[in-house]
């Protein structure tokens, strides 16, 4: 019994140790320190769809002395994606900044056709079987089959949304386990940096009303191909950390 306490007591040691060594930020998305008028950041990479061909423009631009992605979307749709695990309990705050310079006129989060925004963080998480019943574990596993690997299992998208008030929480008109969070909404702050913090943790567990898995990536997008509008947005770096 002794034995036994003792080791159990180095083990909680290393894990301290462990997670005292990890570092307080991760730096997800470090674009300030990219070089100017490349079209990728290192690490990511392009997302798009298969049935949607035009595509949205990325580029990393100065902008208030910064390196930033400039987004310009004219009746399109893709994204900028990094593949990275993230474990929300031990970094359950995300931070970002961007800047709009229009609001879609069209755009409507409970609409199929309005699910357009000029900006969206997109976060996706990893596909774990204790957390779908039968019948969508059958469906994961023929997604895997065709294409190699499990879809994610969820995701949350933070937006800045047309009309939707701030703090809206909704789920995604295409996509029942994909929920939008209204993070920014209207034109009051178009054209200037905003700067942006939520804990993922806690808006997981209110979102879908359990544990979140761990983060499988990362993703920003501006999109108008189903309102047929036009929009640009730049983004920021993005980071992680652990909570005070």
């Amino acid at each position: 019994m002794r034995l036994a306490g003792i080791l159990a007591l180095l083990l909680l040691t290393v894990v301290s140790v462990s997670h005292a060594d990890s570092p307080f930020l991760l730096e997800v998305g470090k674009f300030s320190t990219a070089a100017e008028g490349a079209s990728l950041p290192d690490g990511w990479k392009p997302l798009t769809f298969k049935k949607i061909e035009k595509h949205t423009v990325y580029q990393l631009v100065k902008d208030g002395g910064a390196t930033v992605v400039k987004a310009v979307s004219e009746a399109a749709a893709s994204g900028l994606t990094r593949e990275i695990k993230i474990n929300l309990t031990e970094y359950p705050i995300v931070q970002w900044r961007w800047k709009v310079a229009n609001v879609l006129t069209k755009g409507d989060v409970t609409r199929r056709e309005g699910d357009d925004y000029p900006a969206r963080l997109y976060v996706t998480f990893e596909y774990d079987a204790g957390k779908v019943g039968f019948f969508d574990k059958a469906k994961y596993e023929a997604t895997r089959l065709l294409y190699g690997q499990y879809p994610p299992l969820g995701a949350i998208n933070y937006i800045w949304e047309s009309k939707a008030p701030k703090g809206t929480v909704a789920s995604n008109p295409h996509v029942e386990r994909v929920k939008m969070i209204v993070v920014e909404s209207g034109a009051e702050r178009l054209n200037q940096w905003v700067s942006e913090e939520r804990n993922i943790y806690e808006d997981y567990k209110k979102a879908f009303g359990e544990e979140p898995p761990m983060i499988s990536g990362i993703a920003i997008m501006t999109d108008t191909d189903n309102t047929g509008e036009s929009a640009t947005a730049f983004y920021g770096d993005i980071v992680f950390r652990k909570a005070r």
